[in-house]
């Protein structure tokens, strides 16, 4: 007789490199470690007001970041995570009783993945740094809370990202059937699940932009009045200026060998600056511009699948996630440079592409609290696989309240 294994009900909490709000999923899990199988109950959005959002960037630069300002922030995001697991546990018709874990990836306020000048004679360590208090979280919300996922992967040598894959083969893995997984989110990444191997043959890492320059453009140009490009509808008015372009491409992260993971340090508001400024001289409008970013962004996704992906495995489709999924002109660009290979949205699938971030720190939560080492040595470069994220037990009770932006 088989035995009945216990359904976890977990919720994922996620905000990305864009810091424009919390994405929080609750999800079903049936099954153990890899053989799971994953139900999508709920998914939600919680936006950032935006002097939030600029605090958080403000916060994330070496000039601006305040000891005491990441002090008090890492505080409010924990209470602003854990007013979006109880909304979005009340929009499920469900009751915290029913929440087994809540996995926390927090907000990511710097990443350095790789070894800098410190001072004098010595280096710096590789280091990340995630805030969103999650003791707040586990207190407010009365559930198990996990975090800080990326440290224990840099402890062991590795690069801390990306960790994404470990949830992408659990979600879109499929015997006989190779896929590439592409999330374009601030930063796009992309994982390569094998349809003759297991996770051990599981290909991944970060191309470059994904979201990160288009957005930080538009910011530019319309004074702050937008923020992000919607659907791509001003870089399809616009030219690609492939001057620009090609200068674009030489940055050395581009051709960078795996394992490789960048971030706002490389492709933040600063490199959009530099790059307003060259294309003023250019001569370019700011449809041209933002066209020109978006080619970049999708011919860096397209030249790293070749480079690294395509010379080698023959994937018969690429499913595209992330908030760049919804841009049409994006989409549009990488489909014609990887044809003939299939492009489809995670939708396909039952997952909306904004959602499977979060989905991906609920399985990691459910990950560490099973014990699974959830890292990818061949991605992230660690020297072993190990069990990712900080546990925060909590006890069941009465949940305290605050008011928070999110109930004000």
């Amino acid at each position: 007789m088989s035995r009945i294994t216990k359904a976890i009900h977990a919720i994922g909490l996620m905000s990305g490199t864009s810091a424009d709000g919390v994405d929080a999923a609750l999800i079903k899990i049936k099954g153990k470690a890899l053989d799971c199988k994953i139900k999508l109950i709920a998914f939600k959005k919680f936006p950032f007001s935006k002097g939030l959002q600029e605090l958080i960037h403000k916060a994330s630069t070496p000039e601006f970041g305040r000891v005491d300002l990441i002090c008090r922030l890492n505080f409010l995001i924990g209470e602003l995570f854990a007013e979006a697991a109880l909304e979005i546990v009340k929009i499920a018709g469900y009751t915290m009783k029913t929440i087994d874990l809540i996995g926390s990836h927090g907000q990511t306020i710097y990443h350095a993945p790789e070894d800098r000048n410190g001072v004098g004679d010595k280096k710096w360590l590789p280091s990340t740094l995630q805030i969103g208090e999650s003791s707040l979280i586990a207190e407010r919300t009365g559930v198990t809370t996990i975090a800080d996922f990326r440290s224990m992967d840099m402890a062991s040598g590795g690069i801390g990202a990306p960790l994404t894959p470990f949830a992408h083969y659990i979600l879109f893995h499929e015997k006989g059937k190779g896929k590439i997984v592409n999330n374009i989110g601030g930063i796009s990444n992309v994982t390569f699940l094998s349809g003759g191997g297991d996770i051990h043959d599981v290909v991944a890492f970060d191309t470059g932009p994904g979201n990160m320059l288009i957005d930080s453009l538009i910011h530019i140009i319309t004074r702050g009045k937008r923020s992000y490009d919607n659907s791509g509808t001003m870089a399809s008015m616009g030219n690609v200026s492939e001057k620009l372009l090609k200068r674009l491409m030489d940055n050395p992260f581009i051709k960078k060998n795996p394992p490789k993971s960048t971030g706002r340090e490389e492709f933040g508001y600063h490199e959009a600056l530099k790059i307003y400024r060259y294309a003023k001289r250019y001569g370019l409008s700011d449809r041209d511009i933002i066209a020109t970013v978006t080619g970049f962004t999708a011919r860096s996704i397209v030249e790293n699948c070749r480079m690294f992906i395509l010379c080698k495995k023959e994937p018969s489709e690429i499913i595209l996630c992330g908030g760049g999924a919804k841009n049409t002109t994006l989409i549009d660009m990488i489909k014609k440079g990887v044809e003939p290979i299939q492009v489809k949205t995670s939708d396909y699938y039952g997952f909306p592409p904004e959602a499977i971030e979060s989905i991906a720190f609920a399985i990691l939560g459910n990950a560490a609290i099973s014990g699974v080492p959830a890292n990818l040595p061949q991605v992230t470069g660690a020297k072993k696989a190990v069990v990712l994220g900080k546990i925060i037990f909590s006890h069941r009770g009465t949940k305290s309240k605050r008011n928070t932006p999110f109930n004000q």
